[in-house]
């Protein structure tokens, strides 16, 4: 009995059309990197797993696809070394899986991004402006909009603390989806503001537990992540203390002013974060630089975004789509010290992801992708026989080595099967030539859309190429 074929769940078989598809947006992504100076590089797509865990929290580490080391990695492994201490028999899985796994999948492009710096940082020149579009994996649940491989296409620049950086990334965002034509809301917060949090409730060291709650906060609402900080050592009145600021409104000054009232001692508790008003400072000087800039695309200040991710030290950003019902579509931030990982300290970098699955899923949605992708082909040469074909394939490559993209139909078979074969590909042009065309050294050219038919010297090629547009 055959084996009945399949994938991976999590993970996609993209046709031509699909690829098209997919190409017209990182085209359009690339295009827009080039424009501020970026230029391309790319990694490997297992890194080593010490240079993955413990890069991305507790959480991140679990969703690590791990890759088995090759051979019986299993041989001669003392298992009864890696048994708990509960009494019931079972075994430190994580301990074991170190043992036999070397290896992982990229989670995501930044973390490998910094350990080709400090690898090549007697190579590059800083600031160090790259681009990376590429697939990484993650051992997360399938749901609609979350995919066990997917593309990033990321954008970094490192070796520069100015927020002139952070204006870039911002404009590269507003620019992306104008070209994309997706109306977008840019959402920006501060790392060190939620620093400040923490120290103005009373836990500053629960800052990452508080940072990982308040990410949710678009996913399970507002009482489930009360529930989480309280279940993670928060105090009633610590979370108190955090909830109006999480349901703050008005405009991006009136939230800054409030928020610096609170950092300046004026919460409940009366407590001072330095922190915390240095990365209002940030906020504001953005905002400034964004103003001056004169971005299109809607921009706010967003006090309950967190970005799980635990490298993040100063801006964060999130992109969602304002038409389309779906998770987050780029995001991004400030780190300080990810180089610091692996001996190159203090070299500060910010970068933002565009998701470039959940972006197709959004243009598909909205049916904003260009008619013209639909066929590479810009002409299909019809077969009408042996001494046909032979007539017109120095037309096809001709046409060819001007950049034209052609087919030549394999087999002389009945004009209705080449006709259909057109259409289902939505090849736009259609030549057809049989005798009459050979005796009179022509090509005949239908536009198939219009209906327009015209008649070329063979040798003509210019003319060709201006009929096909």
């Amino acid at each position: 009995m055959a084996q009945k074929p399949s994938i991976p769940n999590g993970t996609r078989d993209f046709g031509q059309q699909e690829m098209a598809e997919r190409n017209y947006i990182f085209d359009t992504i690339r295009s827009v990197f080039k424009t501020y100076g970026y230029a391309q590089i790319d990694t490997p797509a297992m890194e080593n797993l010490s240079t993955l865990l413990g890069k991305y929290g507790d959480e991140g580490d679990k969703l690590l696809f791990r890759i088995l080391n090759s051979g019986d990695a299993f041989s001669g492994i003392d298992y009864e070394s890696f048994r708990t201490d509960d009494g019931d028999k079972s075994y430190n899985s994580k301990a074991l899986s170190l043992k036999v796994c070397e290896k992982g999948l990229r989670y995501d492009l930044t973390v490998p991004f910094a350990r080709f710096v400090v690898q090549h940082q007697n190579e590059i020149s800083f600031p160090f402006k790259r681009y990376q579009i590429q697939p990484v994996w993650r051992a997360d649940r399938p749901q609609k909009g979350r995919y066990r491989e997917f593309y990033q296409c990321d954008v970094d620049v490192i070796g520069s603390r100015s927020q002139v950086n952070e204006l870039e990334l911002v404009q590269i965002i507003d620019r992306v989806f104008k070209l994309l034509d997706v109306r977008v809301l840019i959402k920006i917060n501060n790392r060190k503001v939620l620093t400040g949090l923490a120290e103005i409730c009373g836990f500053p060291d629960k800052v990452v537990d508080i940072t990982v709650a308040i990410d949710k906060l678009d996913k399970v609402g507002l009482d489930a992540v009360k529930e989480e900080m309280l279940g993670k050592g928060l105090t009633p009145e610590a979370v108190a203390v955090l909830e109006p600021v999480l349901l703050l409104s008005g405009t991006d000054a009136a939230k800054i002013a409030t928020m610096r009232s609170l950092m300046n001692g004026g919460s409940a508790s009366g407590i001072v974060s330095e922190a915390g008003l240095k990365g209002l400072d940030e906020l504001e000087e953005l905002f400034g630089l964004i103003a001056a800039a004169g971005i299109g695309s809607a921009i706010e200040i967003d006090l309950s975004l967190a970005r799980g991710l635990n490298y993040y030290t100063g801006a964060i950003f999130e992109v969602k789509a304002l038409d389309f019902a779906i998770g987050s579509i780029c995001g991004g931030g400030r780190y300080d010290n990810l180089t610091g990982i692996f001996g190159l300290p203090d070299m500060s970098g910010v970068g933002v992801s565009f998701g470039a699955d959940r972006i197709y899923d959004v243009l598909k949605g909205l049916d904003k992708f260009p008619a013209g992708l639909k066929s590479a082909t810009r002409v299909l040469f019809a077969n009408m026989g042996s001494s046909e074909l032979l007539y017109v394939l120095p037309v096809a490559r001709a046409l060819r080595e001007r950049g034209v993209s052609v087919e030549v139909y394999p087999d002389a078979a009945k004009l209705k099967k080449q006709f259909d074969y057109a259409d289902r590909k939505a090849i736009p042009f259609l030549s057809i030539d049989g005798e009459s065309e050979m005796q009179a050294g022509t090509i005949q050219l239908k536009n198939l859309a219009t209906g327009e038919q015209k008649a070329f010297s063979k040798n003509d090629i210019d003319g060709i190429i201006a009929f096909l547009g």
